[in-house]
């Protein structure tokens, strides 16, 4: 159930952030990206899956007790999180350069600043 649940979830952020960038207002296109961006990294958690632990992939409780809780893998979490960090960065840049395009153009309709030139 928690599968169909993420599953559900990444797609709904999905289509939530293609709907947006589908959109004539260059905000919306800005907050479809960033929805399409976290869509992905949900995506790349819900698959990097949780394991059984073993004293070998958690070395700190190898002495300490016989029961080595589930373990997700690092390497995801630490790949996600570095995606987290670089989408805000790219997000708030985006959205400093829409503010820009608007005092330069007067609109933020993507249409008109296509028309000129």
């Amino acid at each position: 159930m928690t599968a169909f649940g993420l599953a559900v979830a990444v797609g709904a952020m999905f289509a939530l952030g293609t709907f947006l960038l589908l959109q004539r207002d260059l905000i919306r296109v800005v907050w479809g990206l960033a929805i399409v961006s976290q869509a992905a990294n949900v995506y790349l958690l819900a698959m990097g899956g949780i394991t059984s632990g073993t004293a070998d992939s958690v070395p700190v409780l190898a002495g300490h007790a016989d029961h080595v809780p589930e373990t997700a893998d690092p390497v995801v979490q630490a790949l996600v999180l570095t995606a987290i960090v670089i989408g805000f960065g790219m997000t708030a840049f985006a959205l400093v350069l829409s503010y820009r395009v608007y005092e330069e153009h007067d609109t933020l309709d993507v249409t008109e600043l296509g028309d000129r030139e």
